[in-house]
């Protein structure tokens, strides 16, 4: 902490300076079409700009015509060519957990056999340990509210215990990834405790068990008395394999790839690429879909009721409800439009886990507002294209009924993302040619320069 107790303050001219910045930096918004710029690297449509090539996931939302047209069609999702749903029921059918298949499949390319499977667990099981006094001089020292923060700090101070951190040969990197997807679990869990004890709660520090998988391992470290049911178990495995890639333009693998292509170390990647994750635009969306249904079941008498839940959702579009800004959280996506293949796997896994929890009313609801919300935002908005249930209207309420902190949720995106990440940094690597430099195009005007006595 700064000795002089106001350092954090706004201070007058601080704020003068920042409306100064604001002036003299408006774009004028008819600019961007006169130069063609595709805000956000995407077209009106939502397709993005082709940045690059990868192998190693496919995100599917239309069906090429004969004539060379685009249709809207139901979304799949491809990890390395398999259809993650598949790849979850397959899991669910063989009784076992799924996501440790995910990411060797994301990571090497082809489905493991059983010997090649339960080596690479035990492999992840081997490197769930931190470097000695980790958590006291790093994670217990100074931590933040927000866990994202205590993260990202965490993986740029194990670059300190890394004698080879900077060697970007891809058995170093190979070696890196693996072990930060290894101890994701336990930096995020120990992160919370820790700002929860310095709230004046009791502090919970379990050591990892070996032979867990990584959704057990998560929950027992974060519950006081190391228990979970099986069924929560398997649903958080799944969410975990739905989370854990995304193609590569979603914002933070796009962000991996870019930090990537300058050259630097694993650690500096990974704290960027959770930098971007920890954006509410990206990784904190299914916070805001908890808050909204709470606020909801505040305000809705009869949560039964269509015309009551029809007045709010409305009332949610017209900015005269929740945090008014115009969104009914959940609903829709950059790229789906007739459906999130995550969503509709999570909505099956969700009713069963709603009936152990009690929480059947709350389900109805939601599958309420997963069939009106589409309903509504197109009567009131001028649509590209469809909108449907994204996969955060459905992980917030699996982390809610399974009691997780609010302040975990956008953490597990990133333990099961920084498997995509390590994919995609490595196929970065092993094809990088240029550094990635888009350009932006100069509309200001040119100004002479004025002497310090004339201005």
């Amino acid at each position: 902490m700064a000795s002089n107790p106001n350092y954090f303050d706004l201070r007058p001219e601080v704020r003068a300076m920042a409306a100064d910045v604001r002036k003299h930096s408006r774009i004028n918004v008819s600019d961007y079409a006169k130069y063609d710029v595709k805000r956000g690297l995407r077209d009106l449509n939502g397709k993005g700009v082709v940045a690059g090539l990868t192998e190693i996931s496919d995100v599917h939302a239309k069906d090429k015509l004969p004539d060379g047209s685009e249709v809207p069609c139901e979304g799949k999702l491809y990890y390395r060519g398999v259809d993650v749903e598949e790849l979850v029921s397959g899991a669910l059918k063989e009784n076992r957990f799924g996501f440790e298949e995910a990411a060797y499949l994301l990571l090497l390319g082809h489905l493991p056999n059983g010997t090649e499977l339960a080596e690479f667990q035990e492999l992840l099981s081997y490197y769930r340990s931190l470097p000695n006094n980790f958590v006291r001089d790093v994670i217990l020292k100074a931590p933040s509210r927000d866990v994202m923060n205590s993260l990202a700090r965490s993986v740029l101070n194990m670059a300190a215990y890394d004698s080879r951190a900077d060697n970007i040969h891809l058995s170093n990197v190979m070696r890196q990834c693996l072990q930060l997807i290894a101890v994701f679990p336990l930096l995020s869990v120990y992160a919370y405790q820790a700002c929860n004890y310095k709230e004046g709660n009791s502090l919970y520090i379990h050591a990892p068990k070996p032979g867990l998988s990584t959704a057990e391992t998560f929950l027992s470290l974060l519950r006081p008395d190391s228990q979970y049911s099986p069924w929560e178990a398997k649903v958080l495995d799944a969410c975990l394999t739905l989370h854990a890639e995304h193609g590569g333009g979603n914002n933070s693998t796009f962000t991996t790839h870019v930090v990537t292509s300058s050259g630097t170390d694993t650690y500096s990647c990974m704290a960027a690429a959770l930098a971007s994750l920890k954006g509410p635009r990206h990784g904190g969306a299914n916070i805001m879909v908890v808050r909204m249904f709470e606020d909801m079941k505040e305000t809705v008498r009869d949560w039964t009721d269509e015309d009551e839940v029809r007045t709010y959702l409305q009332a949610l579009l017209e900015k005269r409800a929740f945090d008014k800004s115009g969104l009914i959280y959940g609903m829709g996506h950059a790229v789906y439009s007739l459906s999130d293949p995550r969503a509709k796997v999570l909505k099956a896994l969700v009713e069963k886990l709603s009936a152990e929890k009690g929480r059947q009313a709350d389900y109805q609801l939601y599958s309420l507002v997963e069939r009106l919300g589409p309903e509504i935002i197109a009567g009131e908005r001028k649509m590209y294209k469809g909108v449907s249930a994204n996969v955060d209207f459905y992980s917030g309420f699996v982390y809610h009924m399974m009691d997780l902190p609010l302040e975990l949720y956008t953490p597990l995106f990133a333990i099961a993302r920084v498997v995509g990440w390590s994919a995609h940094r490595m196929e970065e690597l092993i094809n990088m040619g240029k550094i990635i430099r888009p350009a932006y195009q100069y509309v200001g005007r040119q100004k002479s320069y004025q002497p310090l006595s004339e201005r």
